[in-house]
């Protein structure tokens, strides 16, 4: 990771002692106090220049540690610059509107539970957002599957699991961008190799819950016709509103950098909005800078489509310089090389490679209950074991996803957890069992990583 050399052989007993301290300051801030990560990672990084300063180690080693942590993530930054743009000019020229609009018209009186998965799929995939396709189009199904008197905990698995499956292969969402560029790996280069694990558990989950539906009359449509009439009301759809979606995937096939991707799909984006919107340059630039505002007057549909801009990604910027930084003090102290010694032993095949990185944002994830520093944290610590043994890294950056990103929801004290459980009245214990997709995912990755298929080796291994 970042190739930083340590300038210090801490003890056993002291890394593990440093690595419980850090893990019980974030995980008890954010699971007692749901405060956000930023501050404790920040008292962190400063308990680790304490330790370094009291080993005589000089600040100025030290800080540069910070500075190479912090450096590894700058492509990131850039890229999710770009991931505001698209975002929010996705919304003015209707193309998220749009793909939304057509995702409701898929729902049908039958394979109820299906239906619901396969429609917040696509919603997650249209906005990059697994919180935010739960706290609308979930709340919407939550009361469709209510007032038809059906599994509260069998719907908001499918929500769950539909969302997920959105936010881990859309290319607009932040942990598909952070999962990529934190070991060096293409952005869609990561999410085609995403596709060997996540088809499958689509197709099971899509099959999963077609046998769970019931036959039902879908007598209560009042919900969706809202969301139906609010979005035709914005004004915002529009057949060739779906031309960025064409540029996107027409450059993606073609293996272009996904940040010129990104800016040619905003560029036109941009470009179809002229059709239909009277912007001026400076409510255009604005609107690039701090999002698209919704305002239909439906509530559901202005919480949905008001996103995007480059303000809104610096709460994830923020956290991800802190916690590379975090992780660049931690290798610069030696700390996590002590650690990854102890089960060197252990790491020398490719199947216990795979399945302790899988562990370990498993792990992360119910210590710490924060999906983006199981991603990074993850990443950070075993890019050396991927390479000793010739594993790519689109291979680790794919682990990241399936057992880090859709486990989160899984655990009741986590970010996602709780926040799914407020929005839907459905506590995660209930629903846990059937978000299917979200337990499928970290199984088959195990279970390629075991049997060695769809992996990829380094061409010098």
């Amino acid at each position: 990771m970042f190739h930083i050399k340590a300038v210090l052989s801490p003890s056993f007993t002291e890394a593990v002692a440093l690595v419980t301290i850090v893990v019980a300051t974030i995980s008890s801030s954010i699971i007692l106090f749901e405060a956000p990560p930023h501050v404790p990672i920040l008292l962190s990084i400063l308990l680790l220049i304490c330790y370094g300063l009291a080993k005589k180690i000089s600040y100025k080693e030290l800080e540069q540690g910070l500075v190479k942590g912090a450096g590894a993530g700058m492509s990131a930054v850039f890229l999710f610059f770009f991931i505001g743009i698209l975002i929010s000019s996705w919304m003015i020229s209707g193309t998220i509107p749009t793909l939304i609009y057509g995702g409701f018209n898929l729902v049908t009186p039958l394979f109820f539970f299906a239906i619901v998965f396969v429609v917040t799929s696509i919603i997650g995939l249209s906005i990059g957002s697994s919180l935010t396709t739960v706290a609308t189009v979930g709340v919407a199904f939550i009361g469709i599957g209510g007032a038809l008197d059906l599994s509260l905990a069998v719907t908001a698995g499918a929500i769950v699991s539909g969302a997920f499956f959105g936010d881990k292969m859309s290319p607009l969402s932040d942990t598909t961008n952070l999962s990529s560029t934190i070991v060096g790996v293409d952005l869609f280069e990561h999410i085609r190799n995403m596709g060997w694990t996540t088809i499958p558990a689509f197709v099971l989950t899509l099959i999963f819950f077609a046998f769970m539906s019931p036959t039902i009359t879908l007598d209560n449509t009042a919900d969706i016709a809202l969301f139906k009439e609010g979005l035709l009301a914005s004004g915002l759809i529009h057949w060739y509103s779906i031309i960025p979606l064409i540029v996107l995937v027409i450059l993606t096939i073609g293996k272009i950098p996904a940040l010129l991707t990104l800016a040619a799909s905003s560029i036109a984006a941009i470009i179809i909005s002229l059709f239909h919107q009277s912007l001026e340059v400076a409510q255009m630039l604005g609107i690039l800078f701090g999002g698209y505002v919704s305002s239909t007057g439906v509530e559901e549909i202005d919480v949905l489509l008001s996103r995007g801009g480059m303000e809104s990604m610096f709460f994830t910027i923020a956290l991800v310089l802190l916690a590379l930084s975090m992780g660049g003090l931690l290798f610069t102290l030696g700390i996590v090389q002590c650690l990854l010694q102890k089960i060197e032993s252990l790491l020398k095949k490719v199947s216990s490679v795979i399945a302790a990185s899988a562990m370990t944002a498993i792990g992360i994830n119910i210590l710490i209950g924060e999906q983006y520093l199981s991603i990074l944290l993850t990443g950070q610590a075993f890019q050396g074991p991927y390479e000793r043994v010739g594993l790519a890294g689109k291979n680790l950056s794919r682990v990241m996803e399936d057992a880090g990103t859709v486990v989160n929801p899984l655990v009741p004290w986590s970010v996602c957890g709780i926040f799914i459980t407020t929005v839907l009245g459905v506590s995660t214990l209930e629903y846990l069992p059937f978000a299917i997709f979200c337990l499928l995912s970290p199984i088959l990755t195990i279970l390629f990583g075991v049997t060695g298929k769809t992996l990829t080796y380094n061409k010098q291994a």
